[in-house]
């Protein structure tokens, strides 16, 4: 069974961290308090120094029937008492290979680098969500280790556990590592047509079928086309 000090290794515990440093993120919450009002994922500040968190939002979907204050002192202990045996060791595993690769990209990269992978939590009448973390640096220390981690948590669109990802900003490509193998793969991304583009938006707007179609004077087959062919690239 998995421990909290299992999650802290030489690898993610920061710990140089200048004044200078120190001084520049003093304030840094009041923008994550007001992005947490804007969204109904949940977010969570991550401190390594400190092996703990620094922010949770209240979220009660996500929180297993405890407050954001009680998730706050318990730090890892809430990973310990809320998910599975089996999604801990999973936990433990994403830890390794993502700080693993965190140590390969350049020092001046590390904050455009952004992890994904899905687990499941046990809810307050013990059944069980599949939620998806979203984990980007915020602050690095002086050697350039994580200092500092926003996580963005939401339901998981996939049906498992697992589905482990890494993406930097602007890049073309994705990888995904693939746990039988053991080996991170490029994931080519998502391209769109900008007709397919203007249908999604509509869709996530809330537009109907024929709704969209009247926007855009196309007939309903079109539509459905156009719709089947993102839906499978989507996927």
């Amino acid at each position: 069974m998995p421990k909290k000090k299992d999650f802290f290794t030489l690898k993610n515990s920061a710990r140089s961290i200048s004044r200078e440093e120190r001084l520049r993120s003093s304030n840094y919450l009041e923008s994550v308090k007001a992005f947490a009002r804007l969204t109904n994922q949940s977010l969570y500040v991550i401190n390594y120094a400190e092996m703990g968190f620094e922010y949770v939002s209240e979220n009660p979907l996500f929180l297993c029937g405890y407050s954001a204050e009680e998730v706050l002192k318990m730090g890892y202990d809430f990973y310990l008492n809320t998910v599975p045996e089996q999604d801990l060791k999973l936990l433990l595993e994403i830890n390794r290979i993502g700080f693993d690769f965190y140590d390969t990209i350049p020092l001046e990269d590390r904050k455009l680098y952004t992890i994904s992978y899905d687990f499941n939590l046990k809810t307050e009448d013990q059944s069980s969500i599949l939620i998806n973390h979203k984990l980007t640096p915020l602050f690095l220390d002086a050697s350039g280790k994580i200092w500092k981690a926003l996580c963005i948590v939401s339901l998981a669109s996939s049906e498992s556990a697992g589905n482990i990802k890494i993406y930097k900003q602007g890049g073309q490509n994705s990888i995904r590592y693939d746990l039988a193998s053991g080996v991170w793969e490029t994931v080519a991304s998502i391209q769109l047509t900008s007709r397919e583009q203007e249908i999604l938006q509509l869709s996530i707007r809330g537009f109907k079928v024929d709704q969209i179609a009247q926007e855009l004077n196309l007939s309903l087959n079109t539509i459905k086309y156009h719709q089947k062919n993102y839906l499978k690239n989507l996927m």
